[in-house]
């Protein structure tokens, strides 16, 4: 027996209209999925926008994407360290020629700090992440390249719902996030981002929505 699950996007903004859609299938261990755009679709169906991925959740996950013949590889794996868990990822894009190496320490339940490095160039990020135990999580970061702060802050409002909101200091933009996971309403994610450089304007709404099956 397999589990299917296809997620399906739609995004409004000032440059138009965007939609999109993913289908993975659960064997085993493995997770196997493609991701498309309208532009897959429209005017007949094409190779624009599809891509491939196939993932081993906390070992590896392999993306390709086949109109620019790009392939990603990300690695992942755990260790101790003073008898704390780190989790480390590596991140390879062959095309772009680009390396990145992660990690991320538990210093309690509660308090976890983060590491992010480009190798072979100045990219960096710092990000530390604190949850009080009832539902609340505030994850401030640093970006070394930019120069930069950012901040995320979640709260879950019921077991199955949560809203998250995040800003970017170099590019102004603001982000609000209300997700559900529910057996009975399904998953749902509903975000609408504002670039607040722009003064006011309509913000960019995107909604998704996932469907699970068995077959």
């Amino acid at each position: 027996m397999f589990n299917c699950a296809f997620t399906g996007q739609y995004g409004s903004s000032r440059q138009g209209d965007s939609a999109g859609g993913k289908i993975s299938l659960s064997a085993g261990d493995m997770i196997l999925s493609a991701s498309v755009t309208d532009a897959t679709i429209v005017n007949g169906p094409s190779l624009t926008d599809l891509s491939l991925r196939a993932e081993k959740p906390g070992s590896f996950a392999i993306d390709y994407d086949i109109p620019k013949k790009d392939m990603r590889f990300q690695f992942m794996n755990k260790v101790n360290v003073l008898n704390r868990p780190l989790n480390l990822t590596y991140e390879h894009s062959v095309r772009k020629n680009r390396a990145i190496l992660g990690g991320t320490l538990a210093i309690n339940p509660g308090n976890n700090v983060s590491v992010s490095y480009g190798l072979g160039g100045d990219k960096c990020e710092l990000k530390y992440s604190y949850a009080n135990g009832r539902g609340t999580v505030i994850e401030p970061s640093y970006c070394l390249e930019k120069k930069s702060w950012n901040v995320a802050v979640s709260q879950r409002i019921r077991d199955d719902d949560a809203v998250r909101a995040t800003y970017e200091a170099s590019s102004k933009v603001l982000g609000v996030e209300w997700s559900s996971n529910s057996t009975n309403r399904g998953a749902y994610k509903i975000s609408a981002s504002l670039n607040l450089a722009d003064g006011v304007q309509i913000p960019q709404i995107r909604a998704e929505s996932t469907w699970n099956f068995e077959m």
